[in-house]
Order: C-alpha cells, then sequence, then structure tokens
C-alpha cells in the first residue's frame, strides 16, 4: 500500500502514455495518488483527472512562479474547487526565490491570501518553497498556518528547518533526492522525522529517482524512494510503505 502524494500525472509529457503510467503504479503497489494542479492551464486537467479515477485525489493552488497570473477571481475559483470531494488540499503554495518570474511581493502576497483561505475552509497546504526556508517560515508562523497544517513537499532544508515545520503541525515529504548519493542533507534530515509525520512523493515527472536519474518521473518509482526511506528509517519497506499512507489517509482525508 503505497501512495504518492505529489504527483503531475496531467503534464504534457504523459500525453503519449498516461494511462500506461496509471496502471504501472497499481502495478507497483501505489493505491493513492495526489495531483497536484498550480495554474490556470493545469488545475482543469488535474481535477479531469481525479475525477476520472477512484484512487486518484487533487490539491488546487497557485504556484509562487505564476504568482504574478493570479487574479481575485482566480483565488475565489480555488475556493469553489475545494467542495469538491475529490480537492483534499491547496497546494502547491509558497515561495520560490530561484525563477525569477513573479516578483517576491506578489509572490508572499499570493501565499498569504491563499493561506487565509484555507484556514476559511478547513483545508491542509502543500507547501513549495525553494530557497526560501526563512521566508517560508514567517508567512507560516504570521499567517497562523498551524491551524490547517500540510505538507512541505519534497523537502530540502535542514533538521531545525523541518523541527519548526513540524511545530507547525506540518508532515514532511521526501522524493527522489533521497536516493542520490551526494544527497546528505535529506537522509539525515528523513532519518530525524518522526515516522507518524512522514510522507513519500514523486512529484513526477521531475526529481527522478536513481538509478532512473536524468528520465521523466513516474508514479511508480515511488516503490524506490520508499525502499530508500526504509533503509535510511532501519524499518521494513511493509512498514514505511503502511505508515506514509495511514499518514496520507488521516492528514488529507483520503479513502
Amino acid at each position: 500500500m503505497l501512495t504518492d502524494t505529489h504527483a503531475h500525472l496531467n503534464s504534457e509529457s504523459f500525453d503519449g502514455d498516461r494511462q500506461e503510467v496509471i496502471q504501472r503504479a497499481l502495478d507497483a503497489g501505489v493505491t493513492r495518488i495526489v495531483n497536484v494542479g498550480f495554474n490556470r492551464e493545469t488545475i482543469p486537467s488535474s481535477m479531469e483527472l481525479a475525477e476520472s479515477y477512484d484512487f486518484i485525489y487533487t490539491a488546487v493552488g497557485w504556484h509562487p512562479t505564476d504568482a504574478k497570473d493570479m487574479t481575485p477571481e482566480d483565488l475565489e475559483w480555488i475556493g469553489r474547487l475545494c467542495s469538491h470531494e475529490k480537492v483534499v488540499a491547496i497546494g502547491e503554495i509558497g515561495l520560490d526565490y530561484h525563477w525569477d518570474t513573479s516578483p517576491k511581493d506578489v509572490q508572499a502576497r499570493v501565499f498569504r491570501e491563499q493561506i487565509r483561505l484555507a484556514r476559511k475552509l478547513g483545508k491542509p497546504i502543500v507547501i513549495h518553497n525553494r530557497e526560501a526556508h526563512q521566508d517560508i517560515l514567517s508567512i507560516l508562523r504570521e499567517e497562523k498556518a498551524a491551524e490547517v497544517g500540510g505538507i512541505m513537499h519534497c523537502f530540502s532544508g535542514s533538521w531545525e528547518t523541518a523541527r519548526q515545520c513540524l511545530d507547525m503541525n506540518f508532515y514532511i515529504s521526501f522524493g527522489g533526492p533521497i536516493t542520490f548519493k551526494n544527497a546528505k542533507q535529506p537522509k539525515e534530515v528523513l532519518a530525524k522525522v518522526p515516522l507518524d509525520r512522514l510522507l513519500i512523493e514523486t512529484d513526477a515527472p521531475y526529481l527522478t529517482p536513481h538509478p532512473y536519474r536524468g528520465k521523466r518521473n513516474e508514479t511508480s518509482y515511488v516503490r524506490l524512494i520508499a525502499q530508500a526511506a526504509a533503509e535510511i528509517k532501519g524499518i521494513s519497506f511493509e512498514e514505511l510503505a503502511e505508515m506514509t499512507t495511514a499518514n496520507a489517509i488521516r492528514l488529507l482525508g483520503l479513502k
């Protein structure tokens, strides 16, 4: 029983073989997938995917790199979609200081607006954080994000950052990088994260785990991430799979 808590199977990179990719995930023991729509183009296709498969859910939100494009009407739209039974979180939202596509002050405003919406609706949030650890933590605190909690998606920060996120009611999710030989910090952090607050994800088609690094990622590879996480934790693959799935069910209200 594996759960991929973050994928983009509606990406155009899957247009030629999406059904086969989903079947391979089922064959690999994946029982639940959370697909993420993050702007005007990807939210409708993520909704459609979730409506087409019992075991696929969706998170909807506005990605920080697209923050400059979000209108008040878009925020209202996200709010309306949250009443759909397959929408389990608002995300991915946050800050991205790596790609210079939206001004930092606009990113922060859009991030805050979506946290406020999540608190109003009682929905957990999925956080995208790239090179913005301190500002993310500050905004989460100021906006009382602990009231809803959520997921630190594809966590790349220090243990100190992870500890502060755990204190604010967040789960810590790890992806392909924990399978890389040189990924010392993510492995050290994963080792310390309590088992009942740990999640795994692929972020497919991105961040492909070893030995497929450099190729397109897909949800079936969450099995490789689970194996690596179990080894780091010193527990069986079965226990790791069971715990991370139970965590996802508890946080996101999955069936």
